[in-house]
């Protein structure tokens, strides 16, 4: 891979400083992470002088790549260590991954879209992420046989968080996802204690849909 243009490492410090810091993300590891993973690598290169921008951007197949804040924010919510096993669901462009993967023990992340899928494993090997493992597949199931998680992370919106993905946490774990219909969902941060499920609202988003069989069905 070439060497990063020095101009990308002053758009991440910017980007940090002006979306993330100042929005109330403080979290040391997320902040490192942010600063860290080129996020200009996850989009088409006519999109690379946006990459940094407070907004989403399109990555094809009618995908995002999430607005930076909201990438950090979620990050922050499922309060990740060197020890963590999480689960992302909705591998996208790759990049939340990447920014998991700079904190976490291990990452697994699940793309339905077979375009998305490759892509996003060629750059995580193109950049050394070798503690990320990918499945292509049905991502609403979420990966029964690698459970349980310490944290589950959905990057699609769904009408109600998947049951099958609750049985999948650790006692202690946290899933954090977007809920709600195709056009208002709020990002709600679930704990799994151990006489139930503890719930948390952390504000309204949106997100393109979750697709699956404990999704939205396919269009």
């Amino acid at each position: 891979m070439e060497p990063e243009a020095p101009k990308y490492a002053r758009l991440r410090e910017e980007m940090v400083r002006r979306q993330i810091e100042a929005r109330g993300v403080t979290d040391p590891a997320v902040l490192e992470a942010m600063r860290r993973v080129p996020r200009h690598l996850f989009v088409s290169e006519a999109l690379r002088d946006q990459a940094y921008g407070d907004y989403p951007l399109p990555i094809g197949e009618q995908q995002t790549i999430s607005q930076p804040y909201i990438v950090a924010e979620m990050t922050q919510a499922l309060a990740l260590d060197k020890d963590s096993r999480v689960l992302e669901i909705g591998t996208g462009s790759g990049y939340q991954a990447a920014i998991l993967a700079q904190i976490a023990y291990r990452v697994f992340t699940i793309e339905r879209i077979r375009s998305l899928y490759l892509r996003a494993r060629r750059l995580f090997d193109e950049l050394k992420l070798f503690n990320i493992v990918t499945r292509y597949g049905d991502g609403s199931k979420g990966w029964e046989e690698e459970s349980p998680f310490d944290a589950i992370l959905l990057t699609a919106g769904a009408p109600r968080v998947p049951e099958v993905l609750l049985k999948q946490l650790k006692p202690g774990g946290r899933l954090v996802a977007p809920v709600g219909n195709e056009h208002t969902q709020e990002l709600v941060r679930i704990v799994r204690e151990k006489t139930g499920f503890r719930e948390a609202r952390l504000g309204g988003c949106r997100f393109v849909k979750l697709v699956g069989e404990h999704g939205w069905k396919e269009p």
